[in-house]
């Protein structure tokens, strides 16, 4: 790709569906979308049980979802905070205990309950709901519903809704924080001569006069922007991955006119899987099976139905965005899309301002995956070429409690601290041990950025914190000014944030500790001075 080309794809932040809004001003429905609020924390969502039927021809959809939920705390007559954005609306809601009202305000249901509630209570809301979703001008990079049609003409349907939310269509406790940890089960009720396609295990078909009713299992936690229907004319195809955990599903549902095309593309799953396990550990949803979907965008992470639009090329429709040419080996949907298994989908970040936990590690996967499929030498180029996408505009951390996304810097820049980060341990298989760790210890679990700092300085034994903020919370890119006399090296760091502990190894072997203040070491050999071109660092010869 074009060097214009990618700048600008990362300059506007339009890569799978993120984006900075650098001077907007939050509302209180921000506020009441991205935070815990009163209606929301107490209690605790178990499952969802829905259902959802698109119109293709009015651009609408209905369905309903029974959400069942724990109570976290005594409380009375409490107010229960259900998500569902406009133009899309609740026609009834019931609940399994005495309600005294609900009303619907703008993108929310509000439930008032009549009752003395005890902590540990389990209890259902049902919501039924319809209406003319937002439609999508550009998924996935925007949110909304689309309603297209394939080459040859057949109706295809889906939703991307990672940064507007799940509520955008679906009645939920839309927080990041709180997932269904039992999983839901999901019906896509279509034409019969389509077919629906949702997340998990398909566990019925079942006709119903000139419908079909599909109805997919999801065991595991997941994510609300990750429970997507598609709709299609699609056809299926399967394969079995051996890996760690046993016998993997690798489910496959494509449009009937590519699959031939999808049997050549969709052979690098089982590598890409294999890498990945070796890095990450476990493939984190057996249960579920893994599962490449046709979908009329581009692609997202869905969980165990991750969304695939690249044209069946490789590289990121068919570019580099590395710009070294690294990147044309292997399919870049398939492979980042899938990587967000373990980072998004395995481990989630608890508010949308730490989506960088999804973002920089699973763009480092990209990393990662080309050095078991190719060799180092070629995914540290790649790991250096995709820093020419940084805009360093401004920080990756965005605003708490608004639903705010930080800088779609969280993707390259992010990736390159965590390049950093691994030259900075020096021990790529403690390094390694970390990651699996990481997708073991906070399995299905939503996470904070502290969470995050604090396990790799724990388990790596360093104290990374001032690497974190430097990269996540600046904007700056630390400088290594230097001047070598034959033997004699002085060097200090410039534009750093203070007491930066970043340590670099030089000529190979010999590490030094730049801070602010000039130092003055003597080298092994008096030849000009080799740096490591891994550090995502600036050197400068001040001489």
């Amino acid at each position: 790709m074009k060097k214009l080309t990618y700048t600008l794809l990362f300059a506007s932040g339009l890569v799978f569906g993120q984006f900075f809004e650098k001077d907007k001003v939050f509302t209180k429905q921000d506020t009441l979308k991205g935070s815990d609020t009163p209606f929301r924390n107490f209690w605790d969502v178990k499952k969802y049980d829905l259902s959802v039927e698109p119109d293709f021809a009015q651009k609408s959809i209905k369905g309903y979802n029974k959400i069942s939920f724990e109570i976290t705390k005594d409380i009375t007559d409490p107010v229960f905070q259900i998500d569902l954005q406009q133009p899309m609306k609740a026609d009834k809601v019931n609940a399994n205990f005495p309600v005294a009202n609900y009303k619907q305000d703008g993108d929310f249901i509000f439930v008032t309950a009549k009752k003395k509630f005890k902590k540990g209570e389990k209890y259902t809301l049902d919501v039924t709901y319809s209406g003319n979703p937002v439609i999508a001008k550009n998924a996935p990079w925007d949110g909304g519903w689309v309603f297209a049609k394939d080459e040859k003409g057949n109706p295809w349907m889906s939703v991307a809704d990672e940064g507007i939310g799940a509520s955008i269509w679906l009645p939920t406790k839309d927080i990041w924080s709180d997932e269904p940890e039992n999983g839901i089960i999901m019906k896509i009720i279509t034409p019969n001569d389509l077919v629906g396609v949702g997340n998990g295990r398909l566990i019925s078909k079942k006709a119903e006069g000139s419908k079909t009713a599909y109805t997919w299992e999801v065991k595991n936690a997941i994510n609300a922007y990750s429970i997507i229907p598609n709709i299609g004319k699609y056809v299926n195809f399967k394969e079995i991955f051996t890996g760690e955990k046993g016998k993997l599903d690798l489910d496959y549902w494509v449009l009937d006119y590519n699959l031939e095309k999808a049997k050549k593309q969709f052979q690098q799953v089982k590598p890409m899987m294999s890498a990945f396990e070796y890095w990450f550990g476990p493939y984190p949803f057996y249960e579920d099976s893994y599962k490449l979907v046709d979908s009329p965008y581009l692609g997202m992470e869905h969980q165990s139905n991750v969304a695939y639009g690249n044209g069946y090329m490789n590289g990121y429709r068919g570019s580099d965005l590395s710009g070294t040419g690294v990147g044309l080996n292997w399919d870049y949907i398939i492979i980042h899309e899938s990587g967000h298994e373990w980072y998004a989908n395995n481990i989630t970040a608890k508010d949308q301002a730490d989506m960088w936990i999804h973002e920089s590690f699973t763009m480092y996967s990209e990393v990662l995956f080309t050095e078991k499929y190719m060799d180092k030498k070629s995914a540290d180029q790649y790991a250096i070429g995709i820093r020419g996408n940084i805009q360093n505009d401004v920080p990756i951390i965005g605003k708490y409690g608004v639903r705010n996304e930080g800088s779609g810097d969280m993707y390259p820049k992010g990736a390159s601290m965590i390049h950093t980060i691994r030259q900075v341990i020096n021990n790529d298989e403690k390094f390694r041990q970390i990651l699996r760790g990481m997708n073991k210890d906070f399995y299905h679990q939503t996470v904070t950025t502290k969470q995050i700092e604090d396990y790799m300085s724990s388990k790596s034994g360093m104290d990374l914190s001032s690497i974190f903020d430097q990269y996540l919370r600046t904007v700056k890119i630390p400088t290594l000014e230097y001047s070598q006399n034959g033997e004699s090296l002085k060097f200090r760091y410039t534009n750093g944030v203070k007491d930066l502990k970043l340590p670099v190894i030089i000529n190979g072997d010999q590490t030094i500790n730049p801070t602010e203040t000039w130092q003055t070491i003597k080298l092994k050999k008096s030849t000009p001075i080799e740096f490591n071109k891994n550090y995502y660092i600036n050197y400068k010869n001040v001489q």
